[in-house]
C-alpha cells in the first residue's frame, strides 16, 4: 500500500495586524512586481512552496521536479486591502486556464496556485473560482490549485525585488512590464 508523501511544513510569523496569503502565478518575478503596487501591500517576499524538497535552490525548482511552485508571499493590511480585491488582481494579470504554464515559462513550478493559510481563505478562494468559471470570465476553465499551504523558501536574494531593480532587461519589457501594465489600467484605485 502506497504512504501518502508527507510535505515538509515552514513556520510562517505574521505580524500583528497583518494577514498573509501565499500565490503562485507563473514567474514569480511577474507577481511579485504587480503586488507590490497595490496598496495595503506591506511585503513581498519571493520562493517556493508546495513541494517536498527542504531548503530548494533555483536550479533545482527549473528542473520541474521538487513540487514546489515559483510563489509569493503577499503581507497586506485587511483594513486597506481584503482578500477578496487580492484574489481578482491575481486572477486578471495572469491566465488561470494553463495548466503549468505561463506564456513561454512552462513546468509545474510555473503552475497557478493558491496555498491558503486559513479556512476563510480556501472559502473564498473556491467560492471565487466557481463564480468566474460559472460567469465563463475566461474561455476556459480556471486550473488555479487551492491547496493548504505547506511550506515556503525565501528564493535566493537576487530573485527579490526582480523587476524593480532590473527594469530594463528584455525579460522585464517584454514579460512583466505588460503585466504591470494592465494592473495600472485596470486597477488604478489600488495602486500605492
Amino acid at each position: 500500500m502506497d504512504k501518502e508523501l508527507k510535505l515538509p511544513t515552514t513556520e510562517v510569523q505574521i505580524p500583528e495586524g497583518l494577514n498573509l496569503i501565499t500565490l503562485g502565478a507563473g514567474c514569480f518575478w511577474c507577481i511579485e512586481a504587480v503586488f507590490q503596487r497595490l496598496n495595503g501591500v506591506e511585503k513581498v517576499v519571493s520562493g517556493y512552496s508546495g513541494g517536498f524538497v527542504t531548503q530548494p535552490s533555483y536550479r533545482e525548482i527549473c528542473t520541474g521536479t521538487t513540487g514546489h511552485a515559483e510563489v509569493i508571499q503577499v503581507y497586506y493590511n485587511p483594513s486597506i486591502i481584503d482578500l477578496s480585491s487580492l484574489l481578482e488582481v491575481f486572477w486578471a494579470t495572469h491566465d488561470p486556464t494553463t495548466l503549468n504554464r505561463q506564456g513561454a515559462d512552462a513546468g509545474p513550478q510555473y503552475r497557478s496556485a493558491i496555498f491558503y493559510h486559513t479556512a476563510e481563505q480556501e472559502k473564498l478562494a473556491n467560492k471565487l473560482k466557481t463564480e468566474l468559471n460559472d460567469s465563463k470570465v475566461f474561455d476556459s476553465a480556471i486550473v488555479t490549485e487551492i491547496s493548504a499551504f505547506t511550506n515556503f523558501y525565501p528564493a535566493e536574494s537576487n530573485h527579490q525585488d526582480f523587476y524593480n531593480q532590473n527594469q530594463g532587461q528584455p525579460y522585464c519589457q517584454f514579460v512583466i512590464k505588460p503585466k504591470v501594465d494592465k494592473l495600472k489600467k485596470f486597477f488604478a484605485e489600488r495602486l500605492k
